[in-house]
């Protein structure tokens, strides 16, 4: 069982046309990235998580997902 620890809450609030998120100082040093940088919104079972953009990181992932569908048949029998 994960441990989650709230740090932070946020609020949705209009930016232009959009909307967005401030994150507080704490946030940003947890996450080690500071203004301007890239954050990538990844999808878990869990939830959403939030990490510090990484090339090398999504380029894995597309690979996985290239994978996973072109093996869909072989990994249901896998996971049974």
């Amino acid at each position: 069982m994960n441990k989650h620890v709230t740090i932070a809450t946020v609020k949705v609030t209009t930016v232009g046309n959009s909307a967005g998120v401030t994150l507080p100082k704490e946030v940003l040093a947890k996450l080690r990235v500071s203004k301007g940088d890239t954050l990538c919104v990844t999808e878990t079972p869990e939830g959403l998580l939030l990490t510090p953009y990484s090339a090398e990181f999504v380029e894995i992932m597309e690979a996985a997902e290239i994978i996973m569908r072109e093996n869909r048949d072989a990994l249901k029998v896998l996971a049974q």
